[in-house]
């Protein structure tokens, strides 16, 4: 077929994933036995574990800590292919994807594209904000962040060194809620020592939340434990509170209150990343793919959706499972082996996730879990649930270096309170203040 992208052909089915994160990822791995070709597309060539983006952006772990590169995880797997590219349609007619590198070849296609922010239309919030959906835009932040405080120290006005050292996060979820933790234990610990001539008791923290709880979706118990423990720790929190505009500066509130910041961290939803080429009636709003108890997505038999993409419908999840790590990776896991299992000539078996509770960190000591171990729930804060969620996320990590890199770096910062990452390099969205030529003059 003319424009194929050069890639050995095994003589076997070939299995297309569009993606790598956690499904995409857990997908390929599955398929280690099977006699299929897999071929992995993605525009980055590692994974991201993306639980741990905020403690990127916010100086706790190099981005080397997080990553892994997809050759190097399935190196062992001789019927495994990467391919570093983008995919810009499919063509199901002729069974092909469209990338930046040409066309490839399926017999069976996976889509694993995750989600990305979802700013409700809002072009100047897209523009303005900064979300943490990827190692670039964690990094972006970190280099905001730090070049708001060098900013600050060559300000007289007051108000202008305030709206530098002010964070408003919209969205109380998981994401929301770390980062503000993290943020105020960088206030109390870290900032005062390098940045002396600024006074951090003007340094606010904002949570904005559409609801009437944090950490929606999590126990009774987790929401009001999460705000009690920001509350602690200087953190205001804006309960049933929507932003309404945000143009670099100023936050305009639903209550009609204004805030000034030079850093909006936008936490606030994802909608899906689609795919061009499949046929409208498949895509469901929030752009998933509605898909069948097999991944299948609607209309389609060989083409299936995993993860944060799909929107499977079963009695207990009517809405979907939620767009979070564990249900990717469990239909990731069943994917893989029903189409083992077709290729054998066996019936393939439903999807079911099994809930494993969820958990969230906030600052040093301070954290949520709910957990969900053989029929019962625990719901666990404090010091223990921190332990939890810190032993949880260490072995969760892809790869034995980047464990053992994460668990001896969280060791040191919790004895010297240091975040030893606090360096500029690349991309800043932190706006270059305007001086007058007079405060210019004299340094």
């Amino acid at each position: 077929m003319e424009g194929l992208t050069k890639i050995d052909d095994l003589g076997k089915p070939r299995v297309v994933i569009v993606g790598g994160g956690f499904g995409g990822l857990e997908l390929a791995k599955t398929l280690a036995e099977a006699p299929v070709q897999v071929v992995l597309i993605d525009r980055q060539n590692y994974h991201t574990f993306q639980p741990l983006l905020y403690q990127v952006a916010t100086a706790g772990l190099d981005e080397g800590d997080i990553v892994s590169p997809f050759r190097k995880i399935l190196a062992p797997q001789p019927n495994f292919y990467f391919r570093l590219a983008e995919v810009t349609s499919i063509d199901t007619t002729e069974q092909v994807v469209e990338t930046t590198i040409g066309k490839v070849r399926y017999d069976f296609l996976v889509v694993a594209t995750g989600a990305e922010p979802n700013y409700f239309g809002d072009a100047a919030m897209a523009k303005n904000s900064i979300a943490i959906k990827s190692v670039e835009e964690a990094l972006e932040l970190r280099n905001s962040i730090l070049t708001n405080f060098e900013q600050a120290l060559q300000l007289g006005d007051h108000e202008a060194i305030n709206s530098l050292l002010d964070f408003v996060i919209v969205g109380g979820g998981p994401t929301g809620v770390e980062i503000a933790g993290a943020l105020s234990e960088l206030r109390t610990h870290v900032f005062p020592k390098d940045y002396r001539e600024l006074d951090f008791k003007e340094m606010d923290i904002h949570v904005v939340q559409s609801g009437p709880v944090l950490l929606k979706g999590m126990s009774a118990n987790a929401s009001a434990k999460s705000l009690e423990y920001l509350q602690e720790l200087g953190v205001q929190v804006w309960l049933e509170t929507r932003v309404k505009s945000y143009d670099g500066y100023t936050v305009t509130l639903s209550t009609g209150q204004q805030l000034i910041a030079r850093t909006l961290i936008w936490a606030a939803g994802v909608t899906g990343a689609p795919i061009q080429g499949l046929r409208a009636d498949c895509l469901v709003p929030g752009n998933r793919y509605l898909v069948d108890g097999y991944s299948r997505i609607h209309g389609y038999e060989n083409v299936f959706a995993i993860g944060d993409i799909a929107l499977m419908k079963t009695a207990a999840y009517p809405d979907g499972h939620p767009m979070v790590a564990q249900p990717a990776l469990q239909q990731g896991r069943r994917l893989g082996q029903n189409i083992s299992r077709q290729l054998n000539g066996q019936l393939m078996e439903t999807f079911e996730y099994h809930d494993k509770g969820a958990m969230a960190t906030i600052g040093r000591n301070h954290a949520v879990a709910d957990i969900k171990l053989f029929g019962r729930e625990y719901h666990l804060d404090g010091f223990i649930a921190w332990l939890a969620w810190s032993f949880i996320h260490v072995i969760s990590l892809v790869g034995f270096r980047n464990r053992l890199a994460v668990f001896f770096t969280w060791g040191w910062d919790y004895f010297t309170h240091d975040k030893g990452l606090r360096y500029i390099i690349g991309k800043t969205k932190a706006p270059l203040v305007e001086q007058d030529m007079e405060e210019k003059a004299i340094v």
